[in-house]
């Protein structure tokens, strides 16, 4: 289903046409055009103040106050840990449509030799009926963990129904044994948005110590469903 690997961040789309301006109001209604740009700055204001606190809303957990990533392609929305990042120095290929990571410094060249590293992936699929979810899920897992190791061998550890805003999810949780004798941690939660769509979290964590675990879990706990802004963006 998934088996693509991440690249890099999703390129940003092009910046609508700009509006043609609007004709001069003649003077008797120049009072009452004031008056409709006070009204649209007051609430050009509100909905500022509205989104800054949607950016880093959370109902709870670990990650609460948070900012987040709104992805609105895939319809989810997720949080960021601290010392995490966007990930946006690229494009990311068709199978996801945003992703975070932990922040590299020059002193982690050499966990990435062995592979280490955490890191988040978002995107988004066809609809799947609610009874087809746990199947699914244990697919797209498994799929992920022969494409991101090959060598390795994969068990589930855990498979559960769960929910994401009140919509049927189901959560796969793989450990991931390579021939080097490294374990890692694989965690997928697939969302049935509506009939025809759903959207998934993929978390991978190398080396999977209980903490690091722990901070992966988190971010996909914190998944919320988001309005789409358009039909477009689902394409």
């Amino acid at each position: 289903m998934i088996t693509s690997a991440p690249v890099g961040p999703p390129p940003y789309p092009p910046a609508p046409a700009h509006l043609p301006p609007a004709p001069a109001a003649p003077a008797r209604k120049r009072r009452a055009a004031v008056a409709g740009v006070v009204a649209v700055l007051v609430l050009a204001l509100v909905c500022g103040l509205a989104v800054a606190w949607f950016m880093t809303r959370e109902d709870g957990g670990p990650l609460a106050g948070r900012p987040r990533v709104e992805d609105g392609a895939a319809g989810i929305s997720y949080a960021i840990p601290g010392g995490w990042e966007r990930n946006d120095k690229g494009g990311l290929i068709n199978a996801f449509t945003s992703s975070v990571a932990m922040k590299r410094t020059a002193s982690d060249a050499r966990t990435d030799d062995e592979g280490g590293g955490r890191t988040v992936l978002a995107g988004r699929a066809g609809g799947i009926p609610q009874s087809s979810l746990r199947p699914q899920t244990e697919r797209a897992a498994r799929s992920n963990a022969e494409f991101f190791y090959p060598d390795g061998r994969s068990t589930i550890e855990e498979s559960r129904a769960t929910t994401v805003s009140d919509r049927p999810a189901h959560t796969v949780v793989l450990k991931v044994n390579d021939r080097q004798g490294r374990t890692a941690h694989l965690r997928m939660t697939l969302i049935s948005v509506d009939d025809s769509r759903s959207a998934f979290l993929l978390g991978i964590t190398q080396p999977a110590g209980p903490a690091e675990r722990r901070e992966v879990d988190s971010v996909l706990e914190s998944a919320s469903l988001v309005q789409r802004s358009s039909e477009a963006d689902f394409r």
